[in-house]
């Protein structure tokens, strides 16, 4: 009796303990607003607060839902609309940010200076879109890193009008967007059509933004022609990424008014080098020639090297028209048939191109080298020069091969001194990369009929060579001159050390190709160049190098003295090409500025041309990308029915990608597509694994595949793996075989009836 009465008097002292659990409710309602401070995007439940206040019985949930109901009543929290609790005195942090729209579910909001891009659902758009400059409000995370964000405003919209493929319906039509990153169809009306067809590619211009759930409406403005054809296609992506198709003719008519004629107190101005041996040495088919060398050996055995960049701003004047027009476009874009120009052909291909046998007016880096191509002396000016020769980077190579052509003494001799020059950046830490490129031979019609890549040899690293030399040598001249007095302003090209945790993730990878690299310290750039060396003519070089590069940091314009990481030097700035990049024109402006013992210039004014810079810098590298993978794509939709040679590059849940080694087109085998068992993604050991058979599908893998099927508007590649395609092809030719035998079978009946 008395151990039951024991056990019973236990369990009540345990009941209630629990009972006894009592908080004051004014120390409840600041401990529920302290709480409150961490902002959250969709509010407070009382469970939250639970679970945040690390409170756990039903009491607790009670005096919760008690404290809410108070703070209600003194208006220190609100109801948001899905019922959930906000502090009154805490509005959430607002940043400006560029949208990102990364597929149909979600985009990130870029924050300029916040390390982790913020999340944004894609209900919270609010309308924006891909490209868009919105104010959100930002939330801390819910999962992971990044915070959560909802679009409150749009501050500027990235464009008016979209490129995309045309649906005709009885009642509407919808314009479906070629860009993969915006994901609403625009409706338009069908009597705003301007009779585009099914199938056509058309600009149309938004008049009603998505908002509601309801799609944003537009019109038609302009049809390009049916989707699919060369001319279609390559409108449509200049008009996606809003390239001019021509100049306006004021910028034409400006540029046809410069006079050609080389005044005597001109050339008076300059250094006259019209009498040293100079060359220029370019692609093949080039016709803008921006930069030259000149050589000549020197009474104490060393040797002069001009370094000869075309003087663009001698003829493009500030606040003039073709100024303001090639700050806009600030950079030439090279599509796979096309260039779309920074400056007027009058400019790029005329006055400014350094040809042959004429004299030409130019800004020059004259630098003294003695034979190991250490720098004894340097001077920077405007020059007047005569090139005695134009090369095709394969006639130069030619030269240095064979001992025999034009000019073989000085070809051969600056080819030595760019080996010197390259030893000393790979020792001091310069990083090698050089990712596959490719180019593509096209008919009369614009038709891909072959795909060839891209070979770098001693020419074309000699012309490098001394353009690095170049940069680097008047970015160091300019930051000397700094030094004394900081407010020079001067336009730098930087590109900052890689994140370390990417850098690590990229060494782990690696080591499942065997290589190993150092990601701290002096040693890490030779523990890279190790690995490339290691990897050439490897199956795994091309997207092994792309995804070293996408781990580093991105190039870009400044004004700030940051160093260039990749290519070891402490000052780089881009000073030799004012033909095809406005960076270059600054650089030449500001030389000559300083040159002049002039104060310095402003220099907000300067980050902001060149945050401009960058942006289209970046602009023209998606253009020239987008138009390579629509001929990759036609080119292999022309392609003959046969099996390809591929590397598997990337792996999702959904799908393995695959790089085809003769083509370096990259396509998607889908899971869905696979015939052979169901595999699952094993993301951080970088490989699917079969559930049935256990075989496993790795990054690296050397795969055959077929191509399934190609969509030119998506530009997109299905592949399929090729034991799936002859299982298929089995099947259906067996199927195909019992359709014919039962063919046969019942007009042998017919025949016989008859």
């Amino acid at each position: 009796m008395k151990s039951k009465r024991n056990k019973k008097s236990a369990q009540k002292s345990r009941k209630s303990s629990k009972k006894e659990y009592v908080i004051d409710l004014t120390t409840l309602k600041s401990n529920i607003l302290k709480a409150m401070k961490k902002q959250k995007r969709l509010g407070y439940s009382s469970r939250t607060l639970l679970r945040e206040l690390n409170l756990k019985n039903k009491k607790a949930k009670r005096q919760i839902e008690e404290a809410l109901e108070a703070l209600l009543q003194e208006e220190a929290v609100y109801l948001t609309e899905t019922g959930r609790f906000k502090s009154s005195n805490e509005a959430p942090a607002t940043a400006v940010a560029t949208i990102d729209h990364v597929n149909f579910r979600f985009a990130f909001g870029i924050v300029e200076g916040l390390e982790n891009d913020v999340r944004i659902d894609a209900k919270d758009l609010n309308g924006a879109i891909d490209g868009d400059t919105v104010e959100i409000e930002v939330f801390d995370p819910h999962h992971g890193v990044h915070p959560e964000g909802v679009v409150v405003k749009i501050l500027k919209r990235k464009r008016e009008i979209i490129v995309g493929t045309v649906k005709v319906s009885d009642q509407f039509a919808f314009v479906i967007p070629d860009s993969k990153r915006i994901h609403m169809d625009i409706y338009v009306p069908k009597n705003k059509l301007k009779e585009a067809q099914t199938g056509e590619k058309v600009l149309v211009k938004i008049t009603q933004w998505a908002a509601n759930n309801r799609k944003p409406e537009g019109v038609v403005t302009e049809v390009l022609g049916k989707a699919g054809e060369h001319q279609t296609e390559m409108h449509a992506i200049m008009a996606e990424f809003d390239l001019p198709y021509q100049f306006p003719k004021n910028i034409l008519s400006a540029a046809k008014r410069i006079q050609a004629t080389i005044k005597p107190e001109e050339v008076a101005k300059r250094r006259d080098m019209r009498k040293v041996t100079t060359f220029t040495i370019d692609p093949v088919d080039a016709k803008d020639f921006d930069d030259a060398l000149s050589i000549q050996k020197l009474a104490n055995g060393h040797w002069e090297i001009g370094i000869h960049i075309a003087d663009v701003t001698h003829y493009v004047k500030p606040r003039t028209l073709l100024e303001k027009e090639a700050y806009q476009r600030a950079t030439s874009v090279y599509l796979v048939d096309r260039v779309v120009p920074m400056l007027p052909e009058r400019l790029s291909n005329e006055l400014c191109s350094l040809r042959p046998h004429e004299d030409k007016l130019t800004f020059s880096a004259v630098l003294e080298l003695d034979e190991e191509a250490n720098i004894v002396k340097e001077w920077f000016g405007r020059t007047i020069i005569h090139s005695d020769r134009r090369f095709a980077y394969e006639e130069a190579q030619e030269v240095i091969e064979t001992g025999k052509g034009d000019f073989v003494q000085e070809i051969r001799l600056l080819n030595e001194l760019a080996y010197h020059l390259r030893e000393k950046r790979f020792a001091e830490g310069a990083i090698s990369f050089e990712t596959m490129e490719v180019r593509f031979q096209l008919d009369e019609e614009g038709t891909p009929i072959s795909v060839v890549p891209k070979v770098r040899k001693d020419a074309h690293k000699l012309i490098e060579e001394f353009m690095l030399l170049a940069n680097k040598r008047v970015a160091t001249f300019i930051y000397n001159k700094r030094k004394a007095d900081p407010r020079y302003t001067m336009v730098y090209r930087i590109h900052d050390a890689p994140d370390p945790e990417k850098l690590q993730t990229f060494a782990t990878f690696v080591q499942k190709f065997g290589y190993q690299i150092t990601t701290k310290g002096k040693k890490m750039s030779g523990s890279f160049n190790r690995m490339v060396e290691r990897m050439d003519g490897k199956a795994e070089q091309n997207f092994l190098q792309n995804l070293a590069i996408r781990t580093m940091s991105k190039a870009k314009y400044t004004t700030e003295a940051r160093g260039h990481f990749g290519l070891a030097f402490e000052h780089y700035t881009h000073f030799t090409s004012p033909i095809r990049r406005y960076p270059d024109m600054m650089v030449h402006r500001l030389l000559q500025h300083y040159l002049d013992d002039k104060k310095s210039v402003d220099k907000e004014t300067y980050e902001e041309k060149c945050k401009h810079s960058s942006e289209m810098e970046k602009r023209a590298a998606d253009a020239e990308r987008a138009s390579i993978k629509y001929k990759q794509v036609e080119f292999m939709k022309l392609a003959d029915e046969k099996a390809f040679k591929g590397i598997v590059t990337g792996l999702t849940e959904f799908g393995i990608y695959v790089e085809i080694v003769e083509t370096k087109c990259e396509g998607m085998v889908r899971m869905s597509d696979i015939e052979a068992d169901f595999f699952e993604l094993d993301a951080e050991n970088y490989r699917v694994i079969g559930k049935q058979t256990g075989k496993v599908i790795a990054f690296g893998d050397e795969v055959d595949v077929r191509v399934k099927e190609t969509n030119l508007a998506r530009r997109t590649i299905d592949l399929v793996f090729e034991e799936d395609f002859r299982q298929v092809k089995s099947v259906n030719g067996a199927k195909k075989a019992t359709v014919q035998k039962k063919r046969e079978r019942r007009n042998t009946k017919r025949t016989k009836k008859r």
